[in-house]
Order: structure tokens, then C-alpha cells, then sequence
């Protein structure tokens, strides 16, 4: 019951509708910040340090005798009671245990057959045999194979030596983790607080974050003329906005076509008041050239010529264009005048401050319903205040630490305990050391006493007193190796067996999950349940609720919430349909009614005043016969060419008053030009661009105005008929934006209940610290490196004690010795040497010799 109102206390942070998705298109982001998130202390992770080389070393060994992988199907049929019903159950499991059998078997041997051996080499000692006389036999090579002996002896104990060091390191090292846990179990504990304390805390912010959500719906609601208006104003104004600019470029085509039309007339009149004054001062210049070249001195012969050509050239002195002939405009630019008499821009505009009002139209239309809204999101934020206060959250917290804290008294009440069996077990494995350091002492002793006091020209039964008790020591030294190593040997076989088999089938299937997997087979640890874990927690076995996700999902730090599947336990829409309200708020946005007829784009006086424009006859100008006399030049010759022409030959007659006349006349010509023709041709350009644009503003004068009509019509329609369609589209995409708000909050409290709220991290952090760290890094590692330092140990006492056997005869003061004068005559000697020593022995008793020539003492 504790859990299930834990997984409900998680769950109510997620308190949300399940709602359809209504939102189209992406409204504006909300920020609502981080859930707040305390650091947890527990860090459950382990370095062994310099010791890590010992376990891996121990672990290879491990895989070297048994290499076989995780048996998942012996386990899963031991746990359902099912093993042994088949013959091949036992050999699967023999199989995969053989690497252990063995080594275990070898190791059983070696406790039952070394005291065996020791005992029978004691006795056979006693019986001066094995060495156990006191005789040593001369030999060529007797100093290399002491300093062989001597030498393998010192190997040997160094090898033990490692391997007694390994024992003492990692005895030591599981009794300072024992110590250390300590810290690391209350950190646990203080995590666990941690996760429990900030939950409640956690769930408060994301209730508190729904005024966020609040705070900006009710932000757009009181802008909804900028916002809904603006939506508005933009969807119609696709249609208004040409229309309207149309008759605004219509008001300037009937400015402009009054300006082009009073140049026109003003430019017309110009030209034929200066076109008279033109051919009445050419006329003259023509006649006075006329009397000039009629004079007597044009008669020479010399000049005759010219003043013939000069004559010949005297009719292109005339005007060339006769604007008298052009039609006048004035009754066109009277009609405009009259257009112009009602002011079409300002009507236009007038039409354009209207549409633009349309925010403003939106706002005074709506405000009846954001009172009625505010209200609806009130209740949604009291509905969720309600909810969150009815869970028992506090006297949830108040159990589960209750429990925590009876839990934690528990460790620190036990934990002493723990403590001190540790070292009663420290101690043990310390004694265990020190017999193999006894050992070694003797050894060292043995190889220092003997090394040091051996002296290569004493005889062996003269050797001294240090030499000998050299030899005495790694006597000692093979003594309480027969009388220890069984009892090693057995330690090293029970903690193998059991540390090597805890490190196979629980910490190495731990790293890889491979346990989890186990634990998560269907029907395996209740017969009735298929999911152990969610029949547990959950009351529903169904639910596909693992070992393996659970604590995956945790060690990511994800939510309880989505580690533990609570969304199959509760009806969410049953604590709070916060679509019900969604869709109480569409609905009265939906209501939203926006009448817009009021919009007047052109009124009847400005359609008829275009209709007027339409009909001023400004197309009905003779556009062909002003363009006519405007494309011909003034004069029907350049003056100032005519004018240089005429200077250039009067400079090719003699001096005199003719050429002086003739200049003259050019100068009149040039003057002329520059008074007269240079202003016409001024006035012609003018009416050049009036009549070219009257012409383009004329084309089509008429459609033009019934499309600009049209237009206005039909925005005007589109505002007055079909802009409750677009009100309608647009409302609803405000709608979809104000909804929207709730859809972020929604996602946001999943995420947030999925990732943050309630992590889990220190559930797993409990479990890595209970296996992965205290049972298989703090104990299996250590007592893996004990066995495996103590079984080397162990093992290699058998070759140090052949070779401290060995090395003992060549340490140890002899009682008898082979005596010879040269080493030459041996053979002989020693029949002469048996024969003298028999005939003492049978005169003193002192001294016996065998059939072999040996000899030896009483």
C-alpha cells in the first residue's frame, strides 16, 4: 500500500488531460523554467586504486576456469523448482561448474595427501631415511647443487612471499571498505531523503508553472484586437488593400491628368503666340538678307556665286510646325476641374483609417467574453490547487520516513556488529598470513644463517655452529609447512568456491544486466504472476513492468513516473479532464461574433466621382494630331547652322560692307534663336510629356475606372458578406494559438514528471552500491585476492620444502663423513677405509659401515 500511494504521489505532477491535439499551427513558446533538481552526494562508482591490478589479474585467472557464460537456463529452472527433472539439467550444470570442480578437487587433494606425506616423511626420518641421517656423501658438484638449492629455495619464498603479501593487501583492503562503508551507506540514506523531500516540492512548481500558462492566455485575451484584428485585418486586407490603393492611384491619375491638361492648354498657347512672333521676325531677317544680296556688290564676279547660294537658301528661313490647327483642351480640363471639386483622396482614405480600425472593432466586440474565459481558467487553476492538496502527500513522506529513518537506525544499531565480526575475520585471515610468514622466517633465517655461515673448506661434520643452525631453521621451516599448509589449503578451497562462483553467477551477470534478465522471466519467482516486479508494485502482473528497465531507466536518473509505468494505473482524465475546460474555452472563442459592416471603403460620392473622371472626354483628345506638330522641329532649318553657315560665307568675300551687312544678319538669326525658338522648343517639350501622359492615362480610361469600382465592390461585399468566414478561420487560429498554451503545459508536466520529477537515481544508486560496490568490489574482489594469494602460498610450499630438504644437508653439521686422502685413488681407498673402520668398530663399538661402504653413526 506504502508504494502504491508513493507511485500515486508521483504521478499527481502529472495530473493532465490526455487531450487530442487541437493545435495546427506553432503558437508562442513558454518558458517555465527548470524543475528544481538537488544534487545527489552518492556517487556509485568504485576505484580500487593500485589493488584494481590484483583483481584483474584474479579475474582472468577466474576466466580461465571458467570461461562458460551465464547459465540462464540452469538458474531460471533452479528457481521454479524444475531442476534434475532431466539427466542433461545435471550436465549443464557440471559442465559449466567443471573449471571449479577441478581446482576444488585438486585443492581437496592436496589437504588430504600433504599431512599424509608429512607424516610418512617424518617417520621415514625417524628411521634415518629421506635424508634423515646425519651422513652426507663427498660429491664433485656438491657446491653447485647447494647454491641450485639455495638459490630455487630463495625464488620459491619470494613467490610466496607476493602471494602471502597479496593475501595481507587484500585482507586489509576488505576491512578498510568495510570501515568506509559506513560514509557511503549514510550517503544512501541522505539521498533517499533527498528524493523523498524534494518531491512534494518538485509536483508544487509544476501546479505553480500553470500560472504561467494563465498569465499569457489571459495577456492574449486582453490583446486579442492586436492580435485576433490584426489576423483579421491581414486576411481581408489581401483584398481591401489593392482595392483601395487602386482608387488611391485612381485620385492621383485625375491630379495628374488636371496638371497634364493645363499644361497642355498653357503650352498650345505659347506655341502659337511665339510661332507668330517667329515667322514675323523671320520674314524680316529674310527680307533684309534679300535687300542686302540685291545689292550692286553682289554683282562682281567674285562673289556673285555666294550671293546666289545665300539667295537660293533663303526660303528655309519659315516655321515648319502650325500649332493654330490643334484642338483645344479646355473643356476636358473644365470636366476634371469639376471631378476635382470633390476631394477623392480623402475619401479614400477616410476608407483606409476604417479598415485599419479593425483591431480596435475586434476588442470592443470581444470584451463580453474575457470575463467569461478568465473565469474558466480559474477554475482549471483551482480545480489543480484542490487536487494536488487532497493527495496525502505529507502523511505519504511521513511513512516512508519513518521507514528510512527505522531502516537507517537499523544499519547503525547493526553495523557495529558488522564491524567487529569484521575483525574477528581480519584477524583470522591475519593469522592465516602469519603461519606463511612463520614459514618464510624460517626460510630467510635457514637461507641467511646457512649462506653466511657456510664455510666451503670445513668438512661436514666440522661445519660451524651458524651453518648448521641454518640448516635447523629451513627444518623448522618444511615442519610447519606439513603441519599448516592443509589448513591453508582448506581456506583457499572454501573461499574459492564461494567467491569465484559469487563473482560468475552475481557480479559479472550484474554488469551486464544478464541477472536481470533472469529475474524477468515470466512466472519465475511467483508461479501465478507473468511480470514479478509490476505484480508486486503495481497489483498487475500484466504490465510489462522489468528488473532490467526499471533499474536501466533509474540509472539514467529518468522520473519514477516512467520508470515504473504508473500511467497504467490511473485514468488521468478522472483527476483532471483539463480537456473539459479546452474545449469550453473553444467554444466560447468560437462565439466570438465580429461584425465588420461598419467598414466603409468608398461611399456613393466617391464611386460617382470616378465615374465622372471616367467621362471627361479626356480620351476623347486628338492625341494623333498633337503628336504630329510636337514630333515636327520648330523651323524648317536649325538657326545656328543656318546662322554659321552664313558667317562662313560672308567670311569668303572681300572685306568690306557687304560681308559686314551679311555677318550682321547672322548675328540677328542667332539672337532670334536664342529668344524665340530655344523658349518654344521648351514649351513643345512640355507639351510633349502632357500629351504622352494624357494619352497613357486615357487608354482604356473607362475599364480602368470600372475595375477600380469593381474592386471596391467587391471588398466592400467581402467586408459587409463573407468576412464572418474569415473572422470564423482566423478565431479559430487564435484559438488553436490560446490552446496551444495548454498544449505546452501539458508536454512540458510529461517531460518533466518522465525526466525530473521524482528521479530515480538513487534507488539504483542503492542497488550498485549493495551489489556492485559492497558485495562484489568491497568483498568478492578481496576475497578472491585472498584465495588466490594464500593458494599460491600454499601451492608453492611443496617446492620449497623438496629444496629446503635438500639445501638442509649441505647447511647441517653431519655426525659422519666420507674421508679421502686424493680424490684420485677413491675407488681403491675405500675398501681399505671399510676394512680399518670394521676392525675399530668391532675393538670400540663407535663406529658401523654398511655392505656399501657408507658410514654412518650409531
Amino acid at each position: 500500500m506504502a508504494v502504491e500511494l508513493l507511485l500515486l504521489l508521483l504521478l499527481c505532477g502529472s495530473t493532465i488531460s490526455e487531450m487530442q491535439p487541437i493545435h495546427k499551427s506553432p503558437p508562442g513558446t513558454l518558458d517555465f523554467g527548470f524543475v528544481p533538481v538537488k544534487t545527489y552526494d552518492t556517487h556509485a562508482y568504485y576505484e580500487p586504486g593500485p589493488i584494481g591490478i590484483l583483481f584483474s589479474i584474479v579475474h582472468s585467472f577466474l576466466y580461465v576456469v571458467q570461461p562458460n557464460s551465464f547459465p540462464q537456463e540452469v538458474i531460471r529452472k533452479l528457481a521454479q523448482q524444475k531442476f534434475g527433472n532431466i539427466q542433461n539439467d545435471y550436465q549443464k550444470a557440471i559442465y559449466y561448474e567443471i573449471g571449479f570442480i577441478i581446482c576444488a578437487a585438486l585443492g581437496l587433494l592436496f589437504v588430504l595427501l600433504l599431512p599424509l606425506v608429512g607424516l610418512c616423511f617424518c617417520m621415514c626420518r625417524c628411521c634415518d631415511n629421506c635424508g634423515g641421517e646425519m651422513h652426507q656423501r663427498q660429491k664433485k658438484n656438491a657446491d653447485c647443487r647447494r647454491g641450485c638449492f639455495a638459490t630455487f629455495l630463495f625464488v620459491t619464498s619470494l613467490i610466496i612471499s607476493i602471494g602471502v603479501l597479496c593475501a595481507y593487501a587484500a585482507n586489509q583492503h576488505l576491512t578498510d571498505q568495510v570501515r568506509g562503508a559506513k560514509h557511503l551507506m549514510y550517503s544512501n540514506f541522505k539521498d533517499l531523503r533527498i528524493f523523498l523531500n524534494d518531491t512534494p516540492g518538485q509536483i508544487d512548481y509544476l501546479v505553480s508553472q500553470y500560472n504561467t500558462t494563465k498569465e499569457k492566455v489571459l495577456s492574449d485575451l486582453n490583446n486579442v484586437g492586436p492580435l485576433l484584428g490584426f489576423r483579421v485585418q491581414e486576411q481581408l486586407g489581401k483584398e481591401v488593400r489593392p482595392a483601395l490603393d487602386a482608387a488611391l492611384a485612381m485620385a492621383g491619375a485625375i491630379r495628374e491628368t488636371k496638371e497634364a491638361l493645363e499644361n497642355v492648354s498653357v503650352s498650345v498657347e505659347v506655341l502659337q503666340e511665339g510661332t507668330e512672333r517667329l515667322h514675323a521676325n523671320l520674314t524680316d531677317v529674310k527680307a533684309h538678307l534679300s535687300n542686302t544680296l540685291n545689292d550692286s556688290a553682289c554683282s562682281a564676279p567674285q562673289v556673285a556665286s555666294t550671293c546666289n547660294m545665300i539667295r537660293n537658301s533663303l526660303h528655309q528661313l519659315n516655321i515648319n510646325a502650325n500649332y493654330s490647327g490643334l484642338p483645344s483642351v479646355n473643356l476636358q480640363l473644365a470636366k476634371v476641374n469639376d471631378v476635382l471639386k470633390i476631394d477623392l483622396s480623402s475619401l479614400v482614405q477616410k476608407g483606409y483609417t476604417a479598415f485599419n480600425d479593425t483591431p480596435d472593432l475586434v476588442m470592443n466586440q470581444t470584451r463580453n467574453i474575457l470575463s467569461d474565459i478568465q473565469n474558466v481558467l480559474e477554475s482549471v487553476g483551482s480545480n489543480i490547487t484542490s487536487f494536488t492538496k487532497s493527495l496525502p502527500v505529507e502523511k505519504i513522506i511521513a511513512d516512508f520516513t519513518m521507514y528510512l529513518s527505522q531502516s537507517e537506525a537499523y544499519v547503525q544499531d547493526y553495523f557495529p556488529v558488522v564491524e567487529q565480526y569484521d575483525f574477528y575475520r581480519w584477524l583470522a585471515c591475519l593469522i592465516l598470513c602469519c603461519m606463511v610468514i612463520l614459514i618464510l622466517v624460517f626460510y630467510y633465517l635457514g637461507l641467511l644463517c646457512g649462506t653466511c655461515g657456510y664455510d666451503r673448506h670445513a668438512s661436514p661434520t666440522t661445519r660451524g655452529c651458524v651453518s648448521n643452525t641454518g640448516g635447523n631453521f629451513l627444518m623448522a621451516g618444511v615442519g610447519f609447512s606439513f603441519i599448516f599448509s592443509w589448513v591453508l589449503m582448506i581456506v583457499v578451497v572454501v573461499t574459492f568456491v564461494t567467491g569465484g562462483n559469487v563473482e560468475k553467477l552475481v557480479c559479472e551477470p550484474f554488469e551486464d544486466k544478464t541477472l536481470f534478465k533472469v529475474f524477468d522471466t515470466p512466472y519465475l519467482l511467483n508461479q501465478h504472476w507473468k511480470n514479478y516486479l509490476s505484480g508486486i508494485l503495481l497489483k498487475n502482473p500484466d504490465i510489462n513492468l522489468t528488473f532490467e528497465k526499471v533499474y536501466s531507466d533509474c540509472k539514467e536518473n529518468k522520473g519514477i513516473y516512467t520508470s515504473l509505468h504508473l500511467e497504467s494505473l490511473f485514468n488521468i482524465n478522472e483527476f483532471l479532464n483539463i480537456s473539459m475546460y479546452t474545449e469550453e474555452v473553444s467554444l466560447k472563442i468560437e462565439h466570438i461574433n465580429i461584425n465588420l459592416s461598419g467598414i466603409i471603403l468608398l461611399d456613393a460620392p466617391g464611386r460617382q466621382n470616378l465615374l465622372n473622371f471616367s467621362s471627361s472626354g479626356v480620351d476623347g483628345i486628338n492625341f494623333a494630331a498633337y503628336l504630329t506638330e510636337i514630333n515636327k522641329s520648330i523651323t524648317k532649318v536649325d538657326l545656328l547652322s543656318f546662322a554659321n553657315d552664313l558667317e562662313a560665307r560672308a567670311d569668303q568675300l572681300p572685306r568690306g560692307a557687304l560681308e559686314n551687312a551679311l555677318k550682321g544678319h547672322a548675328n540677328s538669326i542667332r539672337t532670334i534663336h536664342d529668344q524665340q525658338v530655344i523658349p518654344l522648343e521648351q514649351a513643345m517639350s512640355t507639351l510633349n510629356r502632357s500629351i504622352r501622359l494624357l494619352q497613357k492615362t486615357s487608354s482604356e480610361l473607362m475599364e480602368k475606372v470600372k475595375n477600380v469600382i469593381n474592386a471596391v465592390n467587391a471588398a466592400q461585399l467581402l467586408i459587409n458578406n463573407n468576412a464572418s468566414l474569415v473572422i470564423v478561420q482566423e478565431t479559430k487560429k487564435y484559438m488553436d494559438m490560446i490552446i496551444g498554451y495548454f498544449e505546452q503545459y501539458v508536454n512540458w508536466v510529461k517531460e518533466s514528471v518522465t525526466m525530473d520529477v521524482a528521479a530515480c537515481k538513487p534507488i539504483a544508486n542503492v542497488i550498485d552500491t549493495a551489489v556492485d560496490i559492497f558485495l562484489c568490489s568491497y568483498v568478492t574482489d578481496s576475497v578472491n585476492t585472498f584465495w588466490f594469494g594464500l593458494g599460491g602460498c600454499s601451492i608453492f610450499l611443496i617446492p620449497a620444502i623438496i629444496f629446503a630438504v635438500k639445501l638442509s644437508k649441505y647447511y647441517r653439521r653431519m655426525d659422519t663423513e666420507d674421508v679421502y686422502d686424493d680424490v684420485e685413488t677413491i675407488p681403491m681407498k675405500k675398501a681399505f677405509i671399510w676394512y680399518t673402520q670394521s676392525c675399530y668398530d668391532k675393538l670400540c663399538g663407535t663406529v658401523v659401515a654398511d655392505d656399501t661402504g657408507n658410514i654412518g653413526g650409531p
